[in-house]
């Protein structure tokens, strides 16, 4: 069987922890390119993945011949790329938040739609077996209807992350355009959408940089949400956990509670009105404090969506939904009003 060809554009920590060793890992992909405009590190990764063709221009690595393109690059070069992939006939793979803007979006998925080519958002999180559990139960409706949520995300900021640690452009407004809002915001807008199975209707929110020096975006941030059908609760977005990361989603329904990735041994935990408790452990969510080793299902969902000619999860449109409520919150906090999104 003839291998998808993948090219990988950029070199910092989502692609080497995330992108590489996923599409390394799977048997119907082979990376025969990447690009950085830091050579050096192309060059280590592309010596580690053994990976023949090393570019600092993306337009240059998109004259190959390739299949699939995944975009890891800092927020404002998410638009331009992806969209330059698609007229260059490959599959699109790309970091969250997908664009800075909803016009953005639009633009990267019309060029998909105009390529014929997949366009996918790397919103890791619906890939969860605790998330896919807890959706999978709230659809039963074996809890009933559902009354408020609380999710968050939060660990000590990206210097602990990215490869350039403290001087990495998610500290740069220009080219990160948002912070912990776009870092880890994003993520939880997605997820609670997605397993609710509802869209958010309205959304204020207080943003704000209180916690990180030399950084002119956001490091602290709580959004009151509200679904279509009425649903109400909080997402919570911060840099300045320290000493450990909160990744946690609470649910409370009609009877009973799901406690998702709130407790270190038990992934998902169900407390019925009785007093009875369903413990689950079904294995640990990915972090940036296990490096990330661990795979997260994106990659290997997205390729099959191209082998098997279907939608992936998490489509441009999806991802331009998740996008739009952090837009949503950025607005309400500038304004100091309830922002209503559709």
């Amino acid at each position: 069987m003839t291998k998808l060809k993948v090219a990988v554009i950029g070199a910092g920590s989502i692609a080497k922890y995330r992108h590489l060793p996923e599409y390394k890992a799977n048997p119907q992909t082979e990376i025969v390119a990447i690009c950085d405009i830091n050579e050096a590190r192309a060059k280590e990764m592309a010596a580690h993945y053994e990976i023949k063709h090393v570019f600092t221009d993306y337009k240059e690595l998109l004259k190959e011949d390739l299949d699939i393109v995944s975009v890891c690059l800092p927020n404002y070069l998410h638009a331009p790329v992806s969209i330059a992939a698609s007229e260059a006939g490959c599959h699109v793979l790309v970091e969250k938040p997908m664009a800075t803007s909803s016009e953005e979006a639009e633009a990267m998925i019309a060029a998909a739609k105009q390529a014929g080519k997949l366009l996918m958002v790397g919103h890791n999180q619906r890939f969860v077996p605790s998330h896919q559990k807890a959706k999978e139960l709230l659809a039963s409706g074996e809890l009933g209807k559902v009354h408020t949520f609380r999710t968050a995300f939060g660990h000590g900021g990206p210097e602990g992350w990215s490869a350039d640690g403290k001087d990495s452009w998610f500290f740069r407004k220009e080219e990160a355009f948002i912070g912990a809002m776009g870092d880890l915001g994003v993520h939880k807008a997605d997820l609670i959408r997605h397993i609710l199975g509802e869209e958010v209707v309205e959304v204020g929110a207080m943003v704000e940089q209180t916690a990180k020096e030399n950084s002119d975006v956001d490091d602290n941030a709580i959004c009151i949400l509200k679904t279509e059908s009425g649903i109400i609760g909080t997402l919570t977005a911060s840099w300045s956990y320290k000493g450990q990361e909160d990744n946690s989603t609470i649910i409370y329904a009609e009877k009973g509670s799901i406690r998702l990735e709130d407790d270190p041994e038990y992934s998902v935990i169900i407390n019925y009105l009785d007093g009875t408790k369903d413990k689950q452990a079904l294995g640990k969510i990915q972090t940036n404090e296990d490096g990330g080793q661990n795979n997260s299902g994106v990659i290997d969902h997205f390729v099959t969506s191209i082998l098997n000619g279907t939608e992936p999860l998490i489509t441009g449109e999806e991802g331009k939904k998740s996008l739009e409520v952090i837009l949503g919150a950025l607005k309400s906090s500038e304004s100091k009003q309830i922002i209503r999104l559709r």
